[in-house]
């Protein structure tokens, strides 16, 4: 049917080569004028081309000369001219495409074209790689073309200082590792300045190895966890000490929104348990914290009807349903707090402090490209994730390579026993032969063979990126033999050395096959590269993996019945066939499930989405007072929806909890009365509570001086938000983990995941405002206030790279004047009835 289609119609890949053909002529007739140009001329093309788009041509309007310009500009700095498919490779890329360029083909040097195109916007390009080595040597390679054209060049490694990177992120071509620019991304959305930001807007990306980075690392999240897991000593000290308090005399309990709230007598109880001088000081906050938590712990979660207590864990119960809700945990350290009151064990807090996964990170640049010598088997992929569309691209001379059918043995033993032979016959002609396996293990089982035959030969495992892509360089020289893991040594071209074309080239022997075809597929690219001659096999055995997954018994059952010997192959273009048959239904399931990860990272992308947008308005803006004051509304009209409901009556409404309520997070006591609010209408309530807020406010700025009130608004949202973000992760992390439990009860587990993270989130953003509402009303300020980092973090990735972040520490300077201590106005009265109440 398909071949119908494109007899009718025309193969879609033809047709986009040949309309971008047209383009290439283009350039191709503007090589001669470029040609006589001198290198002065050719460099200052550079600023005329940004003040033409500043006057309003396109970037689509340049391509033609620019592609021209970076054509000639490497011929004179590198000695190496584009050809025509480099050039069409590079029209695929800054059209925000996929190209397929065989291995040998230069697409590193196709690059060069569309970020100098894309760099001219003046907005940063980023250069994509899949080690720090490769970034390191192409950027240094290939900032000989765009330096002698004006422009600036960085390379953006793991480890550099913060200066260093902001210097790269402003350069107008950047080069870097995928991990590096996420976590980069992810460490932009922690900073407590404006000014430790390294990135800019995410413009333009070409990622080189497309496939490894956008299909194989895809489900891989990239994580920035805490230092080390919190002390579980406080919940303990916490609870011990809330058992002790009474209700209405150390606190109160509102049912209605499920929050308690500390009386004047209950702070005192507690500073004075701790040693402490005001509990609402920002120092503290983390104690406070831990209090509130320990009460509503007693006074609200009560056993076998929130949580029942169950082999040793608290189980959530839904409150709608009564189900058990497995693998999930409150919030917030309510869940430790539990925890303490039924005398159990103390889970660790989680300290996941910022994750994403590299799909959702490369899906927010405004344009995406990406080259790779293998991408047609994940087209599907690659245009329902990133919209990316997969061109392939001819190679420059024809390929000669020739890919033989696969051998067949009986068992893996003998199949890596006839592996040798043939490895030891070609060595000893003088062709070159590179093994590729799927494991470290499988490299070490063959070297141990060839050992004992005393064949010289390298092994290498995707560890030691620099050492690998000089050895898999020589993988050509005549005789040499290199084992190599898939990943190893990708990205470096092998060469022939002198003679080896006449010995039939490099010879590729395939010790399994990947369950991925587009694996198989760039283990045989790595010969016959720019048209020289090569060859390809691979040897399976039937006790394989992919091979017992797949039916390996009704051929073992065939070949039994023949006669087959241990040591005989069996060679089949239909074996074949039915082994790549196998390969696409597992890349349908692990597209499958790569989607599925996707799905889910979606609902955690657009609430991450939301938080790192606010928090860097807060970052940005001279001031937040309005945000801050519209946080505190939101707090009263929660509050006051939640004790006058519309299908009461007013004399039904809790007013009681209403003032206990004010006077624990945003109020004091006695500055609202019960009485103050009798008789008015919840419109009018709400109106007095929010004249009174915006009086106070007002005043604590005047006293403390726009300048102090300013920074300290920052300091409190920032640890807000940072704090709650924080727990919310590992919360929507542990409901993750059990949600597909759900589909046992008949429901969609996503569409849970979607709805329950939500209202999560919801209560997330509610009890920032709580939060920030006490701090900012309540906390005394100091007039050193500092922003402090939540957590240290450090960098995790599959590779175990370490990046620390080190926290911004706060030491007060000055002497602290204590609550109960006499007031220094000489008024007679303790601190805290007199000045204190004013500063508190």
């Amino acid at each position: 049917m398909i071949g119908l289609v494109k007899k009718i119609l025309g193969d879609p890949n033809e047709r986009e080569l040949k309309r971008i053909m047209k383009k290439v002529n283009q350039i191709n007739e503007l090589e001669p004028k470029f040609e006589s140009l001198s290198d002065t001329e050719l460099a200052n093309k550079t600023i005329q081309y940004k003040e033409r788009l500043a006057k309003g041509e396109t970037l689509d309007d340049l391509l033609p000369e620019a592609f021209a310009t970076v054509r000639e500009a490497s011929k004179r700095k590198l000695g190496k001219r584009h050809f025509d498919v480099q050039m069409i490779g590079g029209i695929v890329l800054h059209e925000g495409e996929i190209a397929e360029m065989k291995t040998g083909e230069g697409k590193t040097l196709v690059g060069t074209l569309p970020a100098y195109l894309n760099a001219l916007a003046g907005n940063g390009v980023h250069v994509i790689t899949v080690n720090d080595y490769l970034a390191t040597t192409q950027s240094e390679e290939m900032a000989q073309i765009h330096e002698f054209l004006g422009l600036t060049v960085g390379v953006n490694l793991n480890g550099m200082s913060h200066d260093e990177k902001r210097e790269a992120y402003g350069c107008d071509i950047t080069y870097g590792t995928n991990n590096e620019f996420g976590f980069d991304y992810l460490r932009d959305n922690m900073v407590l300045y404006r000014n430790q930001m390294v990135q800019r807007p995410l413009s333009y990306a070409i990622i080189d190895e497309v496939d490894s980075i956008l299909v194989d690392e895809a489900r891989t999240p990239l994580i920035i966890s805490g230092q080390a897991a919190k002390s579980t000593e406080l919940y303990m000290t916490a609870d011990r000490l809330v058992r002790t308090f009474k209700i209405e005399e150390d606190f109160t309990v509102d049912i209605k929104v499920r929050s308690v709230t500390l009386t004047e007598n209950g702070v005192s109880k507690v500073e004075k348990a701790y040693g402490i001088e005001n509990l609402f000081d920002h120092q503290h906050v983390t104690l406070n914290h831990h209090i509130t938590q320990a009460l509503k712990a007693h006074a609200i979660m009560k056993r076998d009807t929130d949580y029942v207590v169950q082999e040793g864990e608290v189980v959530i119960v839904d409150e709608f349903t009564g189900r058990l809700m497995a693998g999930r945990r409150y919030s917030e350290g309510l869940h430790q707090a539990i925890e303490a009151k039924e005398h159990m064990e103390i889970q660790k807090e989680s300290m996941t402090l910022a994750t994403i996964t590299l799909q959702n990170f490369f899906r927010m640049y405004q344009k995406l490209s990406g080259m790779t010598g293998t991408a047609k088997t994940e087209e599907e992929e690659f245009s329902k994730i990133y919209g990316l569309n997969v061109i392939v691209i001819p190679t420059n001379k024809p390929m000669i390579r020739k890919d033989m059918p696969d051998v067949i043995y009986k068992t893996e033993e003998s199949k890596y026993k006839m592996a040798v032979e043939e490895i030891m016959n070609r060595h000893q002609t003088g062709q070159p032969v590179l093994v590729g396996t799927v494991s470290i293990e499988n490299s070490e089982l063959i070297s141990k063979l060839l050992k004992k035959k005393g064949v010289p030969h390298q092994v290498l495992n995707a560890k030691h990126h620099e050492e690998e892509a000089e050895i898999v360089s020589r993988a050509g020289q005549d005789g040499a033999v290199t084992i190599a893991t898939n990943m190893a040594g990708r990205g470096t071209d092998i060469m022939l050395g002198s003679g080896v074309a006449d010995k039939g080239g490099l010879h590729i022997i395939g010790t399994e096959r990947h369950e991925s075809r587009r694996i198989d597929n760039q283990l045989r690219g790595r010969s016959g590269r720019q048209g020289d001659p090569g060859s390809t096999q691979f040897y399976l055995s039937l006790e394989d993996e992919l091979m017992r997954r797949f039916g390996a018994e009704n051929i073992m059952g065939m070949m039994d019945r023949l006669g087959f010997e241990e040591d005989q192959p069996l060679e089949s273009k239909m074996i074949s066939k039915a082994v790549e048959s196998a390969q696409k239904r597992v890349e349908g399931n692990n597209f499958d499930v790569r989607k599925i990860v996707l799905q889910f990272d979606d609902v955690m992308n657009q609430q991450r989405l939301i938080i790192y947008k606010q928090r860097r308005e807060v970052l940005e803006s001279e001031n937040i007072r309005d945000v801050t004051i519209e946080m505190i509304y939101s707090v009263i009209d929660r509050i006051t929806d939640a004790h006058c409901p519309s299908d009461l009556v007013p004399e039904e409404w809790d007013l009681k909890a209403i003032i206990d309520y004010a006077n624990g997070t945003f109020l004091h006591e006695g500055q609202l009365t019960e009485k103050e609010l009798k008789g008015k209408e919840k419109e009018e309530i709400v109106e007095l509570m929010k004249d009174l807020v915006k009086r106070l406010y007002d005043e604590r700025e005047e006293q403390l001086g726009e300048q102090i009130m300013r920074e300290f608004e920052k300091v409190v949202v920032l640890r807000a938000v940072d704090r709650k973000w924080m727990d919310h992760i590992d919360m929507m992390d542990h409901m993750r983990q059990g949600i597909h439990l759900r589909a046992y009860g008949g429901t969609d587990p996503l569409r849970e995941y979607q709805f329950e993270g939500f209202e999560m989130f919801e209560k997330m953003i509610a009890s920032v405002q709580e939060e920030v509402s006490t701090y900012i009303m309540k906390a005394n300020v100091q007039a050193n206030v500092q922003r402090e980092a939540v957590a240290e973090g450090q960098a995790q990735d599959p590779k175990a790279a370490r990046e620390k972040q080190k926290p911004k520490t706060h030491r007060r300077t000055e002497e602290k004047i204590g609550r109960n201590q006499p007031c220094p106005c000489g008024s007679g009265k303790k601190y805290k009835q007199c000045h204190g109440k004013e500063q508190a």
